[in-house]
């Protein structure tokens, strides 16, 4: 069919965008941007360059290829970059190589519902020929199962951003991107050959999680998503012609004028395009092909001869590069037809803190070929196994190292993580925390860190008013990591609120800034959490530390927040600290109490009275002072758990001094109470 769509140079952009089933496929305006030549002009003889070189390349291709019938396949290496925020969307090995099984699948015309093409269209239903293949060498030369995973935030905007946090070089693989979304409304987006070849840094899928193969996250009705994202990828447009493109010119799905477009592929009847699947649709004189892959109707069955052709083209052109991803060259430098060989031991686990009598489920990760396997488990309630995933039940508090061993063959492979799995008491010994971190052994059996790794939380000697704290090197950390303190359980049961406080000290550097600290909540031993509260780290009056930040002790600052207790009581409420990191630097904390609020009257310790506490910290006494004078009463020293120090009685006095001298260091509350108005509460710190 002949092209008669307008090309307007300033919206040459072609890029494709599929919409989520029963939406307005009209709203996508807004969804991805792409104000690529507006802010890079120069681009625009480039992009023009290539796609005239490409159009003629295809031309010629076409013409010339018609009648071959060589029955070689292409295969094409690919990588698939998971990028989470430790949610659902960090989704399973297994769902990914699903989407693999299926995407084969399509392209090879091998899904059993080809019996249902529309009689009209059967003849032109197409063997594409063309093999995804999961990469097993990655960039640098080392083992790989063809997929990474990367944390970040920009998981839940899904635009080309996400391709700057992971790229392998798109002349070997095909760099396809998971994300918990892409876009309102949108299931995925993909560039055509000729802008890759202008932008090769944004070469890729970006797909929406829930639209990955046919499992996990997915179900079967999405699973042909992917493959029509591919089909983009190997210069196909959609079926009615031109590309969804917010602000560029495109043609939205199912418009009247559509009729006048064409997609550049002489088998597909025109059509104005369809959400639906309405197999007797006749849009513009002739029956519409609803079932192919490239249009939106969620009942796709086939590409035709002609989009086979096309497909051909992109990948013997050397535009973008597509004619290098199935060269044998590449095939072997990428690892996707050599022998499956053994390289890789790894395991994990759905958790690694659990309270006793709790269950943890492990899954071999291990790649290539694996023949068998021997689990080892040190305390779980069987010593071995071979099951590919294991679930083992821990009776007993303490600390547990996990083994397993991978074969093929005679060849063998090992993993230990030690002290991999902690198991707590589910009883609780307390119903109040105070930490400040000065013992090893108390922070020990106060507190777990689930992450075993370089830059995890750990102690620190900077602390606030003491000489420890906890700290996470985030300086010289992974940007984009997440790190966790967990509490071990703590009686809540006869709360109804309680206090979490604690002091943290911060600093930006010019590499970026943006680090959240999440404060959590579980009920149920850490099987679920809920976030409380998140702070979002700032220090502005330190303004960018660009050398690796140590505070002193101005430079610390103090928090709080208010727990409701939930219906359930728990006596083993557990919480957790997670710490995202960006590009900033240094995170410490300290003096991390929970108590409860009932028992200082912690409300009333932001009162409008004048009351003033000095110095604070103290080290020996300090001083008491009411605006108005104290009256007939008396001044109480409380322990942060509650326990009452000292009682000092004061009659028409403009001050007191307290004596501290004999009190260890931390954090104490002064208490006024007087005949005549409410009582009053303030913090003091004691430091020696």
């Amino acid at each position: 069919m002949k092209l008669r769509f307008f090309l307007f140079i300033s919206f040459l952009i072609h890029y494709s965008i599929v919409y989520v089933q029963n939406m307005d496929f009209s709203c996508g305006a807004d969804e991805v941007n792409t104000h690529i030549f507006s802010e890079h002009p120069e681009l625009q003889s480039g992009y023009l360059r290539a796609k005239q070189q490409l159009d003629a390349f295809t031309k010629e291709y076409v013409q010339n290829h018609v009648f071959d019938k060589s029955g070689a396949t292409y295969i094409i290496p690919v990588v698939f970059h998971v990028i989470h925020d430790y949610g659902a969307g960090n989704i399973s090995d297994e769902q990914i190589y699903d989407a693999v099984k299926q995407v084969n699948i399509q392209l090879r015309k091998l899904n059993a519902d080809t019996t249902e093409i529309v009689n009209d269209f059967k003849h032109l239903a197409a063997d594409v020929e063309v093999e995804i293949r999961l990469a097993k060498i990655d960039p640098d030369g080392n083992c790989t199962n063809g997929i990474t995973r990367t944390y970040s935030p920009l998981t839940n905007t899904g635009g080309h951003v996400v391709k700057s946090l992971v790229h392998w070089p798109p002349e070997k693989y095909l760099n396809i991107y998971v994300c918990n979304n892409v876009g309102p409304n949108l299931a995925g987006h993909a560039l055509m050959p000729a802008v890759a070849d202008t932008i090769p840094e944004w070469d890729g899928i970006v797909m929406q999680h829930s639209y990955i193969g046919s499992i996990g996250t997915s179900d079967p009705f999405k699973q042909t998503v992917l493959t029509h994202e591919i089909g983009h990828y190997l210069n196909l447009y959609h079926i009615w012609g031109g590309n969804n493109v917010p602000e560029f010119y495109y043609l939205p799905v199912g418009n009247a004028g559509n009729c006048a477009y064409d997609d550049e592929v002489s088998d597909t009847p025109n059509t104005i395009g369809w959400s639906s699947c309405n197999l007797s649709s006749v849009s513009c004189g002739s029956l519409d092909m609803v079932q192919n892959y490239m249009d939106y109707s969620y009942c796709h069955r086939l590409f035709t001869e002609g989009q086979k052709l096309r497909i051909h083209a992109a990948l013997n052109s050397s535009v973008a590069n597509r004619n290098n991803l199935w060269t044998n060259a590449n095939l072997i430098s990428t690892g996707v037809i050599d022998a499956d060989n053994l390289c890789h031991c790894v395991f994990d686990a759905n958790k690694k803190v659990i309270c006793a009598g709790e269950s943890v489920t492990f899954t071999d990760l291990s790649y290539h070929g694996i023949t068998a396997r021997e689990w080892t488990f040190q305390g779980g309630n069987i010593t071995s196994s071979t099951d590919s995933t294991v679930t083992i039940v821990y009776s007993q508090p303490g600390v547990y190292d996990v083994s397993l061993k991978v074969y093929q063959g005679t060849e063998t492979l090992t993993e230990t993580k030690t002290d991999f799995i902690q198991v707590l008491d589910k009883l609780p010994t307390s119903n109040k925390l105070i930490e400040n971190f000065e013992s090893e052994t108390n922070f020990a059996n106060r507190w777990c860190i689930p992450e075993n790794e370089l830059f995890a939380f750990q102690r620190t000697p900077y602390g606030k008013d003491s000489d420890y704290s906890l700290y996470v090197d985030n300086f010289n950390g992974v940007p984009n990591s997440v790190y966790s303190i967990v509490s071990k359980p703590f009686d809540v049961s006869m709360y109804t609120k309680y206090v979490v406080s604690f002091d943290y000290a911060y600093a930006k550097s010019g590499g970026g800034n943006g680090e959240k600290l999440y404060f959590q909540v579980s009920e149920d031993c850490g099987e679920t959490w809920v976030n409380k509260n998140v702070f979002v780290l700032s220090n502005t009056c330190l303004g960018d530390v660009e050398t690796e930040f140590f505070p002193t002790q101005d430079e610390w600052e103090h928090a709080e927040k208010l727990v409701v207790v939930g219906t359930n009581k728990s006596n083993h409420e557990m919480i957790r600290f997670q710490f995202g990191s960006k590009n900033g630097n240094n995170f410490y904390m300290d003096n991390i109490n929970i108590y409860n609020e009932a028992e200082m009257g912690l409300a009333q310790e932001n009162s409008s009275h004048n009351l003033f506490v000095y110095p604070n910290p103290a080290s020996t006494q300090f001083v008491l002072e009411l605006g108005e004078g104290l009256l007939l009463g008396e001044v109480e020293l409380y322990a942060i758990d509650g326990q009452l120090m000292s009682v000092t009685h004061v009659q028409n006095q403009s001050a007191a001094n307290i004596d501290v001298s004999m009190y260890a260091n931390g954090t104490y509350f002064v208490r006024y109470v007087s005949t005549n108005q409410e009582p009053l509460v303030r913090r003091i710190i004691v430091a020696k």
